[in-house]
């Protein structure tokens, strides 16, 4: 068992129902237009679209660890891989480039304490780091993206924190895009699906570091410009070959199909594609089997 991986056997993951983190329809409209996202989520549609995914994952012999609310945190909570990251010395609790987002660590923190996870530390200012910029590229690998949500304070304290756990840390400067407002991560181009096969959005890759990827062996599985918006680079590993994929990406499922990937899909339009958060945004694997 270990907890630096992306792309083992998922045997435990937290999560936070997005019945907790929308809350009601009354707290989606007074959130979600200063939280950036496309359109206002329809609160039993996401409630639905939720419980079926819970129960794809707990069918697949998931254990499910859910966030309660503590303390004062909003809709993105949902997206709880964001404020934290597994590693084998514990969680390191993350400190948010989203202003919004601050107070979730502190609510993350109390969660892992609640199920008797070790702390490894938690980032300080003037660091910024977010989990959706943290890839394991393998158990003593791992690729950070340094953009607008985590800066190079954040890698350096991340680094720090984890010792002699791994024997390297990849930094990826990530491109300005759509700016400091959108939901943009290293996650959002790179998902790890085996030891050497990645989902990956490569107009928006770094150059080095796709190169990096095709010197290590990795064969790269390329997602078209039409279903990157509709988070076709967002997947989610269950196990060596097998992803979760976002609903509305035909292509890339055919392409993840012919890689000999099993791909798993899910409704996605209100818990996903209205606030920018996919399968790897909204769980905090806590346990893979390699």
């Amino acid at each position: 068992m270990t907890a630096q991986s992306d792309f083992g056997t998922l045997r435990r993951v937290g999560m936070r129902h997005v019945r907790d983190a929308f809350a009601s329809p009354a707290a989606i409209d007074r959130q979600w237009q200063d939280l950036n996202y496309l359109g206002a989520p329809e609160f039993e549609k996401a409630i639905s679209e939720y419980d079926q995914l819970i129960d794809t994952l707990a069918a697949r012999g998931l254990e499910i660890e859910f966030m309660p609310t503590v303390g004062e945190i909003g809709m993105d909570s949902l997206y709880v891989r964001d404020a934290s990251v597994a590693t084998a010395r514990g969680m390191v609790l993350c400190r948010m480039g989203k202003v919004a987002r601050r107070a979730e660590p502190a609510a993350q923190r109390a969660w892992f304490e609640s199920l008797s996870l070790e702390i490894a530390g938690t980032i300080e200012a003037p660091g910024t780091l977010e989990g959706g910029d943290v890839a394991w590229l393998d158990e003593r690998t791992v690729a950070v993206g340094h953009g607008y949500r985590t800066n190079g304070s954040g890698i350096a304290q991340f680094t720090q924190l984890l010792g002699d756990s791994v024997d390297e840390v990849i930094e990826v400067p990530l491109p300005h895009y759509r700016g400091p407002s959108d939901v943009f991560h290293l996650m959002s181009i790179v998902s790890p699906l085996d030891r050497n096969l990645a989902l990956v959005y490569s107009p928006l890759m770094p150059v080095p570091f796709r190169n990096q990827l095709l010197e290590r062996g990795f064969e790269l599985v390329e997602v078209p410009d039409e279903e990157f918006d509709s988070l076709g680079c967002n997947s989610l590993a269950l196990a060596p070959r097998t992803c979760l994929l976002p609903a509305g990406n035909p292509q890339t499922r055919a392409r993840l199909q012919r890689a000999g990937v099993e791909v798993v899909d899910f409704s996605a339009d209100e818990i996903c594609v209205k606030g920018g958060g996919g399968p790897t945004c909204m769980t905090r694997p806590l346990d893979w089997l390699l």
